[in-house]
């Protein structure tokens, strides 16, 4: 039996540029982090009297070959690498479920992808592994996405990744002082605001805008780019406060980009926030739901008012290695 994880991930700036109908014009830039959160694969090849293809996520599929496969990326993950097998048993578990804005499916594909390329025996390097997960789910599929997800997924760490005109994709770990990681980890609070969405559909507007370049989307997506920058540079100097004010920025910016990226309750809870102990928050992901990210200096404070509405707090530490085999 192979079993491989994949860790979720937090935006930390330049969340949006990450999409080519932005980058390959202008560029993209973006901190991200993964988490110690992940999004877990099994695969079995041992029921050979069965000569069928077991798929469990959310539903169960039992087929007897790989097009009758409906879960898209599964489907074309299996017809990617080429598994020259019968039969197969896979299974997915979460720590987190899906839509809540963590890139968990960046992180299913490329948990998926790994546990395949061991199963033929493949070594793949984190870029290339990266690479494919972006070819089948924004090339085959043509989801209107960005290639942070997956590329901090196979990646890990707290990572500074720049997105060039050329399509290459370039990864550098940021090298920050040991405080200012314990800062970050301790300081960082995670709370879910009750709902879970596709990010498909707030993407797919910030992409049509982008190819017919809208000006204010593409001036919205250059402001971002630039205060991930400078979050960048304030993480490099441990300038927290400065990082967490940036937040606010990019929150206030990003909630320009649709209607859709947030709602009343979403406003309440992080105006609230900023009233009871975080210097700075935002949303994580592409927005609309999922979870909301504040910078505290009084945590005691910040979750007794996030309680009072109902909101529940994921405790996480950073993941730095990144897509893992762990059983084979």
């Amino acid at each position: 039996m192979i079993i491989t994880r994949s860790p979720l991930r937090i935006t930390l700036g330049g969340g949006g540029t990450d999409l080519p109908s932005y980058y390959r014009h202008f560029g993209g830039s973006l901190i991200a982090a993964a988490i110690d959160k992940y999004v877990y694969i099994t695969l079995h090849t041992t029921s050979m009297l069965l000569k069928e293809f077991v798929i469990k996520y959310s539903k169960l599929e039992r087929v007897d070959s790989i097009e009758k496969i409906k879960h898209p990326i599964i489907r074309e993950a299996l017809k990617y690498v080429k598994v020259n097998v019968s039969y197969l048993e896979m299974a997915s578990i979460a720590d987190i479920s899906a839509g809540t804005g963590l890139g968990s499916s960046g992180s299913f594909t490329t948990a998926f992808l790994k546990a395949l390329y061991t199963l033929n025996k493949d070594i793949v390097s984190p870029y290339e592994l990266a690479s494919s997960a972006c070819k089948i789910e924004l090339d085959i599929l043509k989801e209107p996405i960005g290639k942070q997800d997956q590329y901090i997924a196979s990646f890990g760490g707290i990572t500074s990744f720049e997105f060039l005109k050329n399509g290459k994709i370039q990864a550098s770990p940021l090298k920050l002082k040991n405080e200012t990681v314990y800062n970050l980890e301790d300081n960082l609070l995670l709370f879910f605001t009750g709902y879970s969405r596709s990010a498909s559909g707030i993407l797919e507007e910030q992409d049509k805008k982008s190819k017919k370049m809208d000006p204010s989307m593409i001036e919205n997506l250059h402001f971002i780019k630039s205060l991930g920058e400078e979050s960048k540079q304030s993480l490099l100097d441990n300038d927290l406060k400065t990082f967490a004010k940036l937040m606010n920025q990019h929150w206030e910016h990003k909630k320009k980009r649709s209607l859709k990226m947030s709602n009343d309750k979403i406003n309440a809870c992080y105006e609230a926030g900023l009233k009871n102990g975080a210097i700075g928050g935002k949303m994580i992901g592409a927005g609309g739901g999922g979870f909301l990210m504040f910078y505290a200096n009084d945590k005691i404070k910040l979750r007794s008012a996030m309680k009072k509405h109902g909101l529940h707090e994921l405790r996480f530490k950073f993941d730095y290695l990144g897509t893992q085999v762990l059983s084979q």
